[in-house]
């Protein structure tokens, strides 16, 4: 398997994209650790991975806590020999479908500050254990919002560019240690949302309207297809891939 023999730290696991990647990541082999905040939740998903027939644990971390996740990452090296992958999906809280002008700064700082603090913590946390084995591969998680314009998305979108300026940032620094950095922009993905499937579909054509007319393919990017990118970017069919942006907009983004 692409990933056999590899240890793979999944922050935000529990969510629907984190949890789509951790699935994956285990069925291409890696020894998965999932972090999250609720030990139930995370069970969930460690449950499908040992079920698939692959290897699972879960830990409860506080991605706002530096100390926390530095200690984690140290127990993770201790207790599996290695750190090889770090998949940061946790989330980030925000006010859209507000005016600029109309928006108070703290608002439009809010997914500024919390993005920045929680990928910065987890990647440099995760560098420091793969600097020592002199390999390893960062994958950080933006969305289309980095290059739209036309959406009120209050400060969303500026956190999704300062995600993809720190991704090459720790890819130029990281780079003589043999570490890759990758990032993957995904546009907005319909099964994130909460809703049974047929609710989910009107909501898509209602709702959603513009983002998919925006598109060249007229859809939207599934799930599978973003958690199988994480894996690309991990791999080493990625091997020669470092301070990228992989683009999984359906065509809302033309590079």
């Amino acid at each position: 398997m692409q990933l056999s023999g590899k240890v793979a730290v999944v922050y935000g696991a529990a969510g629907a994209m984190g949890g789509a990647a951790a699935r994956a990541l285990g069925a291409a082999g890696a020894r998965m650790v999932l972090v999250g905040r609720t030990v139930a939740t995370l069970e969930v998903i460690a449950r499908d991975i040992r079920d698939a027939g692959g290897e699972a644990t879960t830990a409860v971390v506080d991605v706002d806590d530096p100390s926390a996740v530095e200690a984690h990452a140290a127990a993770v090296v201790a207790e599996a020999g290695g750190y090889d992958i770090c998949f940061n999906a946790a989330g980030m809280d925000d006010v859209q479908n507000v005016a600029l002008v109309d928006m108070t700064l703290d608002d439009f700082m809010l997914p500024i500050v919390e993005s920045a603090r929680r990928q910065f913590a987890t990647a440099t946390s995760a560098a420091r254990r793969m600097i020592d084995r002199g390999s390893g591969v960062i994958v950080t998680f933006s969305t289309t919002a980095a290059r739209e314009w036309r959406h009120q998305m209050g400060g969303f979108n500026v956190a999704c560019a300062g995600i993809e300026a720190l991704t090459r940032s720790l890819a130029g620094e990281l780079g003589r240690h043999g570490i890759r950095v990758v990032c993957v922009r995904p546009n907005f993905t319909p099964e994130t949302l909460p809703l049974p499937p047929d609710e989910r579909a009107a909501f898509v054509g209602n709702e959603l309207g513009q983002l998919v007319g925006d598109t060249a393919l007229g859809r939207l990017p599934l799930l599978d297809e973003v958690a199988a990118t994480v894996v690309y970017a991990a791999s080493d069919a990625a091997g020669a891939m470092s301070g990228a942006v992989l683009n999984l907009s359906c065509g809302a983004l033309v590079d």
